[in-house]
């Protein structure tokens, strides 16, 4: 058990790609006091987490409800992991958030910190498999701890926000999201074939 925690934490960390959303947070909470930018990575993480639980635990219920083979969303959810993987590396962001403004919203830790800068539609799908293809409760839970324990470390890294800029500047996190891109990729190819596998032996 203590090895399935550690590879689903790691796994998780690069999925919720920590160092892009560092660079989306320092950019939507530019210019506001030390305690409103606390408030805003706390309230984010917060909803992220209960976004992310509910998730986890939806999986084998929704698939059934619709009709489709784990596998089969392995596949789809896998290859939207690339995509997003690759907008990473090419650009140093998520290609669903290109479009988010850098102004600050009425209220930016739900929309668009939580949803979709931590949670996008990629990491949407990666978290239905991953929640599903664990066979007994034991694990999913393992799992889910896993999964609340890379959030914390996102949180963690939101709230040292300034000295991470500071220390690494703007093209410091932006290699960092690429790197993080290139990881990303990988588990989208693992995903994907273990999917295509998983089909072709049915």
């Amino acid at each position: 058990m203590p090895e399935l925690y550690f590879t689903i934490a790691i796994k998780f960390v690069f999925l919720f790609a920590p160092f892009f959303v560092v660079t989306m947070f320092l950019a939507l909470t530019r210019g506001e006091t030390i305690a409103v930018k606390r408030h805003t990575a706390l309230r984010a993480i917060s909803a992220s987490a209960t976004i992310s639980v509910v998730l986890f635990f939806a999986g084998p219920i929704l698939f059934e409800a619709i009709g489709i083979t784990l596998d089969s969303f392995r596949i789809g959810a896998g290859s939207l992991l690339f995509l997003t993987a690759v907008s990473l590396v090419n650009s140093g962001t998520r290609n669903h958030a290109k479009g988010l403004p850098d102004e600050e919203r009425d209220d930016i830790a739900v929309v668009p910190l939580a949803m979709p800068v931590i949670v996008g539609p990629a990491t949407i799908g990666t978290i239905l498999v991953l929640g599903a293809e664990l066979p007994t409760f034991t694990e999913t839970f393992v799992g889910m701890l896993g999964m609340l324990s890379a959030l914390i470390v996102v949180g963690a890294m939101l709230l040292l926000s300034g000295m991470l800029e500071r220390a690494l500047g703007k093209t410091g996190l932006n290699i960092l999201s690429k790197v993080s891109g290139l990881i990303l990729a990988a588990m989208a190819a693992e995903i994907v074939f273990t999917g295509v596998v998983g089909f072709l032996n049915k």
